[in-house]
């Protein structure tokens, strides 16, 4: 008898995990180029910086051009394998560069853990808004009989909870990229906390520039957190019914 409830979670659980894994790893494939442009405008502080996109269509065809299509792909193991704290756009090799980082700057806040705190903040604002308002909306919004409709009716509501997620935590992406990405001077470090980052960041350029990146990041993460809840709740549906 007891032996039961036990089977039955283990099962359960690796149904979660499963389509959990799914939907995040269809995610990241499908979404991660308008991620790497993200984090471009993010680095790039003013518009004579030598990295400066002049617009998005700009940064996509400059991107192609200079480093093929693979170049929308740099960084794609990280997210893959864990969601690491960094999602580095210029790495060779996650593991080797990995190794050069606890090398050279140790594992602490100032090394492979540089940028701790704002990438906290980054996932805890942005997934306390995209589950409770997702989860809220999905029960006030009434369930439709047509699948196709229901398709929509659940697109929709993970369409809007990814973009209000991202409007709103994406000052806290800001920070985590200028922590973690190069320095204004070489050698100098000047974005050291989260908040003190975005404290700077304000000064210095203006409200607008903690926004740097919005536009990329919403048509990633918009479409993107619908296709991810999209494919967690079918996923995990069709395990039900099959295993």
């Amino acid at each position: 008898m007891s032996a039961q409830p036990k089977a039955g979670f283990a099962r359960e659980a690796s149904r979660q995990i499963l389509a959990g894994g799914s939907a995040g790893l269809v995610e990241i494939c499908l979404m991660h180029p308008l991620d790497v442009v993200k984090t471009r405008f993010q680095i790039q502080r003013c518009a004579t910086d030598p990295n400066s996109y002049k617009s998005l269509g700009d940064s996509f065809r400059t991107i192609f051009r200079r480093e093929g299509l693979f170049g929308f792909y740099k960084g794609v193991l990280p997210p893959i394998l864990a969601e690491t704290p960094k999602r580095a756009v210029k790495q060779p090799s996650t593991m080797s560069y990995a190794r050069h980082i606890i090398k050279t700057e140790g594992l602490g806040l100032q090394g492979l853990n540089k940028g701790f705190t704002a990438t906290l903040g980054r996932h805890g604002v942005f997934n306390m808004v995209y589950f409770g308002f997702y989860y809220n909306v999905k029960n006030i919004i009434p369930v439709n009989k047509d699948p196709t409709l229901e398709f929509l009716r659940k697109f929709g509501i993970g369409l809007l909870s990814g973009t209000i997620a991202s409007v709103i935590n994406i000052p806290f992406d800001v920070a985590k990229t200028r922590i973690q990405g190069p320095q204004p001077v070489p050698g100098q470090i000047k974005y050291r906390t989260c908040f003190k980052t975005m404290a700077t960041v304000y000064q210095e350029e203006g409200i607008l520039a903690l926004y740097k990146g919005l536009l990329p990041k919403i048509m990633r993460l918009g479409p993107g957190g619908a296709v991810m809840l999209l494919v967690y709740e079918y996923t995990y549906s069709w395990l039900q019914k099959n295993w």
